[in-house]
């Protein structure tokens, strides 16, 4: 047998294996001998198929077939929060900015273990954009305020005729904790929402904590390009790039700092969680942090496949498969498609369809178009992806591709596309009708990566 010092806690086969996760543990913890007998601890382990443990690395390094090795299951700062809550909280009464994917490994809704954990102490709570229950679609749909039965607590709604707290919202505590999981792009609102809490709160001197979460995409890829000045807006009101490779704690305190706001920010951090981990390495339960947001297959493309939000082109909204479809009535799906993998795209696979969205961009009209199936997500890269889709589109349909006017997210003159690239450099360069080369493919996304992960460096929590 042989010795090693490494610490194995459970296989995890992801996508189409989960099913086959705790019969592989069992049969994993049957393949070695700890010198504890009650517990696996970071003691030595003997391997009684050494072959077996070359197989497994070599299979998780090349990750050709699913197969994970994960040290230990990650655990949230909501966990962390209950486990060991920091000492100013446990007499406060505070207000938690949640939404329904805002859950423990148990899919308990946070609002409800942290008033169990808190008797008296959780006084209100806050919703994102898409509402407490992720109910609401598009963006510019707002949210009444409404109250959360089961604990009888009012829920103010950030996304509405106010996207700040206010100060008759903020009056009767003094916390605000944030537990949302974000998903890795600028354009996502909870970042914005959570810059918003930043500000409403030093303005009127209440504390916040957020409780951090893993960024799906991990953090060790970063994408552009990166926002301009003057082109700000509810979905990027900073100057970062659009895969932006920061867990939401992470963000919260780069942004406090970076727009001198001097909020009373503390964050929670995870346990365990790695920055080359992708969200279904990390054994937290996912849940849908948004309508158009179900799957992690979704979270990964979505960097690049939001810019269709600027076009005519349905990204997928109205099917099953939001942002993994997408397409139009005018193209021809098997032109298009071969058009698209001119490019070298790595980690995905490109297969022409035809689908019929029920809802938004052309409702009950059949698209032809392409969709988009992952097999390496740590090697996908889906902004040059989808700058190469839209080049397509524009060049095979010239006359009927357009990209769709203001308002968009609260901006009624800069185009959509614009706010959501960052700059209005794609729009111009797509309307030549030229060829995209690879290259050029490159530079229209590319940034100082090294400059950001300068700026940033001090605010790494892990």
């Amino acid at each position: 047998m042989t010795l090693i010092s490494s610490f194995v806690d459970e296989i995890i086969y992801s996508t189409s294996r989960l099913s086959a996760v705790r019969e592989t543990q069992s049969w994993w913890v049957s393949q070695v001998e700890l010198k504890t007998e009650d517990r696996l601890d970071r003691s030595s382990i003997r391997v009684r198929n050494p072959r077996l443990l070359i197989d497994l690395l070599h299979c998780t390094l090349h990750r050709k077939n699913e197969l994970h090795i994960v040290s230990d299951h990650v655990r949230t700062g909501l966990e962390n929060f209950i486990k060991s809550p920091p000492p100013e909280i446990v007499s406060s009464r505070f207000g938690l900015l949640m939404n329904q994917a805002s859950v423990d490994r148990n899919y308990r809704y946070s609002c409800d273990a942290l008033a169990e954990r808190f008797p008296e102490q959780l006084v209100a709570l806050f919703s994102p954009q898409h509402g407490f229950w992720g109910e609401e679609q598009a963006n510019m749909i707002e949210s009444a305020d409404s109250r959360y039965e089961p604990l009888d607590l009012p829920v103010y709604s950030l996304y509405s005729e106010t996207r700040r707290p206010t100060a008759e919202m903020l009056e009767e505590i003094d916390c605000l904790v944030i537990d949302l999981q974000d998903v890795g792009t600028r354009v996502y609102t909870f970042l914005w929402t959570t810059l918003e809490c930043l500000r409403a709160c030093a303005e009127h001197n209440v504390r916040v904590v957020v409780l951090d979460r893993p960024n799906p995409l991990g953090g060790e890829i970063f994408e552009g390009p990166m926002l301009q000045d003057g082109f700000q807006s509810f979905v990027g009101n900073a100057e970062i790039p659009l895969r932006h490779g920061l867990t939401l704690g992470e963000f919260a305190m780069f942004i406090n700092k970076k727009e001198n706001i001097g909020a009373n920010l503390s964050v929670i951090p995870m346990t365990n969680w790695q920055r080359a981990m992708h969200f279904h390495e990390t054994g937290v339960p996912w849940a849908s942090p948004s309508p158009n947001m179900p799957s992690l297959s979704t979270a990964t493309l979505y960097p690049g496949q939001v810019l269709l939000e600027g076009t005519n082109l349905s990204e997928g909204r109205g099917t099953t498969m939001p942002f993994e479809f997408c397409g139009a009535p005018y193209l021809n799906a098997e032109e298009f498609t071969t058009e698209v993998a001119r490019h070298n795209h790595p980690g995905i696979q490109l297969r022409p369809i035809r689908f019929r969205p029920t809802f938004d961009k052309w409702q009950d009209e059949i698209c032809n178009g392409l969709a988009i199936h992952i097999t390496d997500p740590h090697a996908v890269r889906s902004v040059p992806l989808t700058v190469s889709i839209i080049d397509a589109a524009k060049r095979l349909a010239p006359n009927e591709f357009q990209w769709l006017n203001p308002p968009y997210e609260y901006e009624d003159k800069i185009p959509p596309i614009d706010i959501l690239f960052g700059n209005a450099q794609l729009r111009k360069r797509i309307d030549q009708q030229e060829p995209i080369d690879s290259t050029e493919l490159n530079t229209l996304c590319a940034f100082n990566i090294a400059r950001w992960q300068k700026e940033i460096s001090p605010f790494l929590l892990y």
